[in-house]
Formats: structure tokens, sequence, C-alpha cells
């Protein structure tokens, strides 16, 4: 059984080792599903939405939103933004019952990442 959540978050990047209009500093709002696999525990649940929405926003939200990305990942491409949250996501998002199964980032309303570790 899969279980999400979703996350937006605003920051500014720019791809230094890249030839095109992302070579310059410029903003996205980008949008943030996280999922889960797991088997419901006794109380019916995979992981309560409250403690999945803690973890993402205290290990990842918090240190991008309204951020420069380059300062926290070298060059911040949508794959290098979904590589660096699944790294800082799949230790704490792993129980007895449930595992980081997928991470999505959209860098824009129709162009995002799929990341399966």
């Amino acid at each position: 059984m899969l279980i999400s959540k979703e996350f937006k978050f605003d920051a500014a990047h720019n791809l230094v080792n890249y030839h095109g209009k992302c070579e310059r500093l410029h903003g996205h709002t980008y949008r943030l599903r996280v999922t889960l696999e797991g088997t419901p525990d006794k109380d019916g649940m995979i992981l309560d939405f409250t403690e999945l929405k803690k973890t993402v926003n205290d290990l990842v939200v918090s240190k991008l939103d309204h951020s420069y990305i380059n300062d926290t990942i070298a060059q911040p491409s949508a794959e290098n933004i979904s590589s660096w949250i699944w790294k800082m996501l799949e230790v704490p998002l792993s129980g007895p019952n449930y595992r980081l199964y997928e991470i999505i980032v959209w860098e824009t309303e129709d162009s995002f990442v799929t990341y399966r570790g």
C-alpha cells in the first residue's frame, strides 16, 4: 500500500554547468510529493500524515523554501534536487512497517522528476 503527501516551496537557483537560460539566476514554485510504501499498523496507518508532514518540513522544506538552492546543492537541477531530498528522507522515513518509496519534484507545472532511490 502507498501513502503520499504533497508540499510546495519557493526557491531560486541557477545551473552553473549549463549553457542556456537556466544558467541565469531564476526561481520556481516547486511541488514535492513524498510517497511511502508499507503495511498499516495496529492503528490502521502506515504513518500518521501529521508525522510525515513534520519530518518533510523539518528536513527538506525548511531548508529549501525561500532559499538560494545553490547554497545547499552544488548543481541544483531537478534531478539533483530530488536525489538530495531522497538522501535527507530515506533513513528518517524508514520504520518497522514502511519505507520511502518515491520522491517526485515538479520544477514547473508540467516538468518533473521521479526518483526511487
